[in-house]
Formats: C-alpha cells, structure tokens, sequence
C-alpha cells in the first residue's frame, strides 16, 4: 500500500493514524497507536491491521517517528511493484519506520521491512516521498472498473464488443441464461 505512486494523507488522531491513499478506489490504513495488544482473531485483509507507537527519536518532546508493525495480510500479494509473491502461509510481518527528513520537512520517508517465509532473510526498502506545498491539493481518483469491458454472470465471465454487445470470452461458450427476457422472435 506504500508505494507512494499516488497522492498519501496521513491524518493523526490520539488512538489512531489513518493513511489515506489515492490508489485504485481510494485505500486506506488504520495503525491503532493506543497501546493495544495483537489481537488473536482477525480476518485476513489486504490493508492487514496494523499497531504502531509514535516515538520521539531526538528528545526534544515532540513525536517523529510513527513505528509500525502489521500482520493479519490477505494473499496473494506482492512484495513491491516486482510482483514477488509473499509466502502462502500468510503469516508475513511488515515493519515500518515512518518519519520527516530532518533538512527537509517536504520529504517523507518509510523505511519498511518485510518478514516472510518465502524468503531467506528479511527484505527491506526505503519509500521516499515529497509532500505537495499546496494548501488545497487536487485529488484524482482511479477507478479500475472504469471502461472495464468484463462482464460476470453467474460464474461465466463475457466481453462486451465495441459495440456495446456481449459476446463470449472463450472458445463454445455457451450464452448466459435469458429466461428473465422476452424472447425476439
């Protein structure tokens, strides 16, 4: 969810952060920061649940460093933009330090750290992102269902032509079931 290939809104609360992502359908994350235990029951989900601490790394009584831990991910899923697939166990831990540059105040880093059985060591990256000066940014919105010419009834999946009509996705396919319609004559 950190690839920061979109625009990135973090809004800090007392018992939570949330991340606000651009991505595909606007993604978000909740990091619970009230000092909870791992719960023992959780579904599996792509955003995973994620527990964090903020840290005040330099001691001078402001917080700095948001640290993050998150378990609980739904499979299948990729490492990075690489497509590396995690472990099927889905037992993967991600670790995150994410903080401000101390010259720069625009530039946010997320140093992540990913824990899985589908590899032999830890594997870990730095994200680098620039915060827009503007006070009022404009938000764009991917939608991937947007001009998706796929089409699922029942359990088949059709096409629709550049016609607008649909038509099979393989080879036999028989139509779908028109009993709801009149039938042309």
């Amino acid at each position: 969810m950190m690839s920061f290939y979109d625009p990135m809104e973090m809004i800090v609360m007392p018992e939570i952060t949330y991340i606000l992502i651009s991505h595909n359908d606007d993604s978000y994350r909740r990091i619970y920061t009230d000092g909870r235990d791992w719960p023992t029951d959780v579904p599996l989900t792509f955003a995973g649940y994620s527990i964090g601490k903020w840290i005040d790394q330099d001691g001078d009584g402001k917080y700095d460093v948001l640290e993050i831990e998150t378990r609980f991910l739904k499979g299948p899923r990729g490492y990075d933009t690489s497509g590396l697939p995690f472990h099927s166990d889905n037992k993967t831990v991600i670790k995150e330090r994410i903080y401000l540059d101390k010259a720069d105040r625009d530039t946010l880093y997320d140093e992540i750290t990913v824990i899985d059985h589908a590899m032999t060591r830890p594997y870990s990256k730095i994200q680098k992102a620039t915060r827009n000066p503007d006070p009022r940014p404009l938000w764009l919105s991917d939608v991937c269902s947007e001009n998706n010419t796929h089409v699922r009834i029942g359990t088949e999946n059709y096409f629709l032509s550049a016609d607008g009509k649909l038509m099979p996705s393989k080879k036999n396919q028989a139509p779908p079931d028109l009993s709801y319609f009149k039938q042309a004559r």
